[in-house]
């Protein structure tokens, strides 16, 4: 890892770190996204388009996005079409600083009714 110019403004850990950063690209998804108009012939493309957008961040090793579909309905004329919510975002991010890997989520939790950013998993290396 090539040093990071911004290590010195940051009282953490650099598991703490990671999580930090992980959240920050979750955040930017969100509100970067969200309002996007979709529907069934450019959903993948959107998937796609948000994986690369987090995949050139700082300290991403991987990210997957995943549209649920079954909230996406194909309509029928000139203006049917729908935009992008967060209940409908499923989206796993890596990120490594240091000797730590943080994998955190987005993702819309049922019962909460409310698309949750949260930490998975994170683990040395």
């Amino acid at each position: 890892m090539n040093k990071d110019p911004a290590k010195k403004y940051f009282n953490c850990t650099p598991a703490e770190r990671a999580a930090f950063e992980a959240g920050i690209k979750l955040g930017s998804v969100y509100h970067q996204f969200v309002g996007t108009p979709l529907n069934m012939n450019n959903v993948d493309a959107l998937e796609k388009a948000i994986e690369e957008s987090l995949k050139v961040q700082p300290f991403v090793e991987d990210a997957t996005v995943k549209i649920d579909r079954n909230r996406i309905r194909k309509g029928r004329g000139l203006y049917k079409y729908l935009t992008l919510h967060g209940d409908m975002l499923d989206v796993k991010i890596k990120v490594k600083y240091e000797d730590y890997v943080a994998v955190c989520r987005l993702k819309y939790i049922e019962e909460m009714d409310y698309p949750l950013m949260f930490v998975e998993e994170i683990r040395r290396v």
